[in-house]
């Protein structure tokens, strides 16, 4: 196995983006692929890594850019949500920012167009749902620890199955907004399912979340059996 990495630099709305693609040199032939969709702060090392261990289990990842190239921030940063909070107030041109990287995905050459999914967290969580409900063409959705709001505009066809990996004491995400996510995705005809995990808060995956007294810190259980969880969906909506 040669798990490789490669600066993808490409035009989308609003100028140029910078996303990662992560593959198996090694593997001869199409893969199905994945969007990988980061958290508030936008394209890091620790996307790039979970992209290597998403990849090692027989997909290429695309980690996404959808703030553009150099909109980056950190937790050092007084003002870490500023590119998120202007694609919050945008929910249509975060659409097809979303969108133009599922293309960029596609138009990879070792990935198998037909078999494609989306996972993301906290803030790339949010995403994934919106590829969801705007009828993106993917097989799948993961959502770790998302925030669920929905756009304020109606639904597309929901096509795609999704897995909701949730904190029960996330504050961002508390249980009665779980439970609208459920209710929307019920009404929407969706295959939908909701794994909930106690004594968990927001960003369970993230070993830099240090942040307890706001309900935000790395959950090493909720985060082996999600990622598990994530395993077995993936390997059933893209076979």
């Amino acid at each position: 196995m040669a798990i490789t990495r490669t600066t993808i630099i490409h035009e989308g709305p609003g100028g140029l983006f910078e996303a990662m693609a992560v593959g198996d040199a090694d593997v001869v032939g199409a893969q199905p692929g994945i969007l990988l969709i980061p958290n508030v702060l936008g394209t890091k090392e620790a996307d790039f890594a979970m992209a290597e261990k998403v990849a090692a289990l027989g997909y290429v990842v695309l980690v996404a850019d959808v703030y553009g190239q150099g909109k980056r921030t950190s937790r050092a940063d007084p003002d870490m949500g500023r590119y998120m909070t202007e694609l919050n107030a945008d929910r249509a041109l975060l659409k097809a920012r979303l969108l133009r990287s599922l293309e960029v995905l596609r138009e990879l050459p070792d990935v198998d167009g037909a078999r494609v999914a989306a996972i993301g967290y906290c803030f790339g969580g949010k995403c994934v749902l919106d590829l969801a409900r705007c009828g993106a063409d993917i097989r799948g959705g993961v959502s770790f620890h998302g925030v669920y709001d929905a756009p304020p505009f109606p639904n597309a066809a929901i096509t795609a199955k999704l897995l909701i990996c949730h904190g029960w004491d996330d504050p961002i995400a508390p249980p009665e907004a779980m439970v609208g996510l459920g209710q929307e995705l019920t009404q929407a005809g969706c295959d939908w399912q909701i794994h909930a995990y106690g004594r968990t808060g927001h960003a369970f995956t993230d070993h830099d979340a240090k942040m307890p007294e706001r309900g935000m810190a790395y959950q090493p259980d909720a985060d082996r059996r999600s990622f598990k969880a994530m395993a077995d969906f993936l390997e059933e909506v893209l076979a």
